[in-house]
C-alpha cells in the first residue's frame, strides 16, 4: 500500500535524507560552515605557531650588562667614526679672529663631506683647514696616561675637537689664480673691491695691514679673519710657504653651523654661504 509523505516547505519529501551543504535549522545559510571550519583551523595553527615563537623568545637568556653595555659603546664608536669620517666633524673656536661670526668657545659642524662630492672652496666661505706651516703654535700635551687615551679615542671617534688642535678656521677671500690686495681701508679681489658686511665692529678691510697685489698660486686659497685686526692669517704669513696662501689639500671643509652653545646655534648653509 503506497504512504503518502508529507512534503517540506521546501518541496522536498520529509523523509528524504537533508543535503550535507545544508543545515536543518539554518538552511542556505549553513553552505559557508565547511569555511568557516577551515578558517577556524588555521586560525588555531597560527596562534599556536605565534606561541612557539613567543616561548622560542622567552627560553632565551638575556645578555649580562658586562656584554650588553661594552657592545652599546662600540656601535656607537663605530657609528660616530662613520659620521666623523664622511659627514660632519665638531672642532673648537679657540681665538676671536673669527668674531662676530663665530665666538671663542663655539662648537662648529664641518661638512666633510662636501669636498667628496666636488665642492672646492670660494670666496666668502668659512672654512676649517689643517696649519700649513707654524701658524699655531705648539699646543700642550696632556701627560696623564689615562685622560690622554680616553681623549684620543673620543677625538678619533670625532665625539670632542681633534686632539692636536692644529687646525685653523678663517674665511676664504680668494682662490687659485685669482689676485687679491688691500690698501687703505679697501679690499680688492682682481681689481674689484669686496664687500664685507661680516667684519667685526670697528674694523675696515686693512685694519691697518696693506699688501699686493698677490696672486694666488694654482690649488691654493687666501684666508683672512672676520676680526681682521685680531686675525693672524694669510696677510701675516707672506714669508711663509705658499707666500701666505693655504693649499686647498689643507681644507677639512667648509663651516656648516655653529652646534653649540644653545645660545649662538646658526646654520650657515651646506657649503657655508
Amino acid at each position: 500500500m503506497a504512504v503518502n509523505l508529507p512534503e517540506t516547505p521546501s518541496g522536498a519529501p520529509s523523509g528524504s535524507a537533508v543535503p550535507a551543504a545544508w543545515d536543518v535549522q539554518d538552511g542556505p545559510q549553513a553552505q559557508s560552515a565547511p569555511a568557516a571550519s577551515g578558517g577556524r583551523a588555521e586560525a588555531r595553527r597560527r596562534a599556536g605557531g605565534s606561541r612557539g615563537r613567543k616561548a622560542r623568545w622567552a627560553g632565551r637568556r638575556p645578555r649580562p650588562w658586562w656584554i650588553e653595555i661594552p657592545a652599546m659603546v662600540a656601535v656607537g664608536l663605530v657609528v660616530a667614526l662613520l659620521i666623523k669620517t664622511c659627514l660632519f666633524q665638531v672642532f673648537t673656536i679657540p681665538s676671536g679672529s673669527m668674531e662676530n661670526t663665530l665666538r671663542v668657545g663655539d662648537r662648529v659642524g664641518v661638512n666633510k663631506l662636501a669636498p667628496l662630492t666636488g665642492w672646492t672652496p670660494e670666496p666668502g666661505q668659512p672654512v676649517v683647514f689643517k696649519d700649513p706651516g707654524n701658524w699655531l703654535p705648539p699646543q700642550p700635551v696632556d701627560t696623564n696616561p689615562f685622560t690622554n687615551a680616553v681623549s684620543s679615542v673620543l677625538s678619533f671617534a670625532g665625539l670632542v675637537p681633534p686632539k692636536d688642535d692644529n687646525y685653523l678656521v678663517k674665511r676664504v677671500i680668494a682662490t687659485g689664480g685669482q689676485t687679491v690686495q688691500c690698501t687703505g681701508t679697501t679690499l680688492t679681489v682682481d681689481g674689484r673691491k669686496v664687500d664685507e658686511p661680516y667684519l667685526h665692529p670697528g674694523d675696515d678691510s686693512c685694519a691697518g695691514l696693506d699688501f699686493g697685489p698677490v696672486k694666488v698660486p694654482s690649488g691654493y686659497i687666501w684666508v683672512e679673519g672676520d676680526h681682521r685686526s685680531d686675525s693672524a692669517d694669510s696677510r701675516w704669513h707672506r714669508q711663509g710657504p705658499g707666500g701666505g696662501a693655504v693649499p686647498v689639500g689643507n681644507v677639512v671643509g667648509p663651516v656648516a653651523a655653529v652646534v653649540w652653545p644653545v645660545s649662538h646655534l646658526d646654520w650657515f648653509g651646506w657649503t657655508g654661504r
